[in-house]
């Protein structure tokens, strides 16, 4: 059973709570679910709050991102673009493109580090800065029938902001060639590319996210928080730096309470207390 927390149709977005998961939908089908100033920075507040404004044991243990309509997202509201470029002689302009650039930047920093697991559910069309709110994610489930492009340059742009997380995603050597060409991609090749984990059918992807959310959610959330740190500290570094990080953090994580905790459940028997209770267990 869902509960609305946030649905505020000019936002453009809603908040829904399936238990320990929460679902953030993109709700603006009308136009292709694109991105513009206002939605971003309302998407950014939602993060914030998420990780950051709620008492710990409030917290979602999931973030499910999923969009309405027949498509995830077009990317930038072409209409927002085009206004902002033809306030391009207004001094002020280059200030106010920067700062709505930062905005998005924070927002794709925000979705990657947030401290619990990110599921991204792709349907239609992902072009453009949706590409950088998929790599931002965590896991990716696709439907057979998406379509993905990183499309700037086809306007005249730079996919500049999203690429450190479209180049993690698909290593530099691909980035190169679809940032530079522009051609469309497939489900079957965006798995290839490491941008999506999993394919479904179209009618099966929100039970197949869903189910997806709930299997994270069978883990220890701390444990799931550490982890992600863990994973962003090491990335990029020469293998011999690791050591103390990982020393430090097993040895810290695992005489915490959560894992404690964890480790006699396994000897009892029985699901951990932080575990959700589902319908199948007793």
């Amino acid at each position: 059973m869902s509960d609305p927390l946030f649905n505020d149709p000019l936002a453009h977005f809603r908040l829904e709570r399936h238990g320990p998961v929460i679902e953030l939908v993109l709700a603006r089908p009308a136009r292709h679910n694109a991105l513009d100033a206002d939605l971003m920075q309302g998407l950014l507040d939602c993060l914030d709050e998420l990780a950051h404004g709620q008492p710990l044991a409030d917290r979602p243990h999931v973030l499910l991102l999923r969009a309405e309509g027949p498509h995830f997202c077009a990317g930038a509201d072409l209409e927002w673009m085009r206004k902002m470029a033809g306030e391009a002689f207004d001094p002020r302009a280059f200030d106010k493109n920067r700062e709505d650039a930062r905005v998005l930047a924070h927002l794709m920093q925000a979705l990657d580090e947030l401290p619990f697991p990110t599921v991204a559910l792709v349907q239609g069309a992902a072009y453009g800065g949706a590409l950088g709110l998929i790599c931002a994610c965590d896991i990716v489930l696709a439907s057979e029938n998406a379509r993905f492009c990183l499309s700037e340059v086809t306007l005249g742009l730079v996919p500049a902001v999203i690429s450190p997380y479209v180049v993690r995603a698909m290593g530099m050597r691909q980035a190169r060639r679809y940032m530079l060409s522009a051609e469309p991609f497939d489900a079957i090749t965006a798995c290839r590319l490491n941008v999506v984990h999993r394919l479904s059918q179209p009618d099966q992807l929100l039970a197949e996210g869903r189910a997806m959310a709930l299997r994270l959610c069978r883990n220890g959330p701390q444990a799931m928080k550490e982890t992600k740190r863990l994973l962003a500290a090491l990335e990029g570094r020469p293998g011999h730096q690791h050591e103390e990080q990982t020393v430090e953090t097993i040895a810290r994580v695992r005489v915490g309470l959560e894992a404690q905790e964890g480790i006699q459940a396994f000897f009892d028997k029985r699901p951990p207390t932080w575990r959700p209770r589902f319908k199948d267990e007793a």
